[in-house]
């Protein structure tokens, strides 16, 4: 054999090593993009788009801050509404396990959640994603000169409670209580709201309802601290319902709740930190 002809064998072999291992490279390559497309694909097929109406019911005092992040909600999921029942939250524990549709119940006191939880109408363990605390709404400039939790017993003032079966009702008297206190108001209210809105309308000389209301009222209430009410500070907790008809959405409507961004509304308006 010539030495010419050994060359061209030797440039042949080299020649077929390579072309197979760029082939081998390419099926590599053609692998690993049909698996990262594959990848991407299972992972958008994991997060469906969410549509549909989303029912929130929540407590009174929560009806300001969820507004707002009902707004976000439906700003950041195209398609999407949410609708809220806002009211005592006894009363709507009491339309849900009653089988009013709904997606979400956030609650302003684990009492009333109970109600629920106890007919097994929520999903999971509901989780608290803020605190209240009370205060004493007076008219502007406070001309009744109301200084304490005491000063409400004052038999010439007409003073708003919640009912007892409402959590704003339950920790105030619970704040009484502690303080031995007896108070007979001029009328008991089915939720914070309408307890605050006597004293709003001067139905009434001062009520006693949650920071959050005294501080969304603004200038039309005067807002009183007592010491007695951290003694009586509500937990509120939230949960997606057993047959809620946008499972998902609610899911992601509570994420919101407990995200950075819906904390920050939460503070904002006056709550507590869980």
């Amino acid at each position: 054999m010539t030495r010419s002809v050994r060359r061209n064998r030797r440039m042949l072999q080299v020649t077929g090593v390579s072309t197979a291992a760029l082939l081998a490279l390419s099926a590599c390559s053609s692998s690993e993009s049909n698996s990262t497309k594959s990848d991407t694909s299972a992972s958008a097929s994991t997060s469906p788009k969410l549509s549909g109406t989303v029912t929130v019911f929540a407590a009174a005092s929560l009806k300001e801050s969820f507004t707002t992040l009902g707004k976000e909600f439906e700003k950041a999921h195209p398609g999407t509404k949410v609708t809220f029942s806002f009211g005592g939250s006894d009363t709507l524990a009491a339309q849900i396990t009653g089988g009013a549709p709904a997606d979400v119940f956030a609650a302003a006191s684990p009492k009333t959640m109970k109600i629920v939880t106890d007919k097994k109408d929520a999903v999971g363990t509901p989780a608290t994603f803020v605190r209240n605390q009370l205060e004493i709404a007076t008219l502007p400039g406070n001309p009744d000169k109301v200084a304490s939790l005491k000063d409400l017993t004052k038999s010439s003032l007409k003073v708003v409670l919640c009912d007892k079966t409402v959590p704003c009702g339950a920790a105030a008297q619970k704040a009484l209580d502690a303080s031995k206190l007896k108070l007979t108001p001029v009328s008991y209210e089915e939720d914070v709201k309408s307890a605050l809105n006597k004293v709003v309308l001067k139905e009434a000389d001062a009520a006693v309802v949650y920071k959050t209301d005294v501080k969304a009222a603004g200038s039309k209430v005067q807002g009183v601290e007592f010491p007695e009410s951290a003694d009586a500070i509500n937990d509120y907790p939230i949960t997606v319902l057993k047959d809620a008809p946008n499972a998902e959405a609610a899911k992601a409507f509570i994420a919101l709740v407990q995200s950075a961004e819906g904390q920050k509304v939460l503070t904002e308006a006056g709550f507590l930190k869980p």
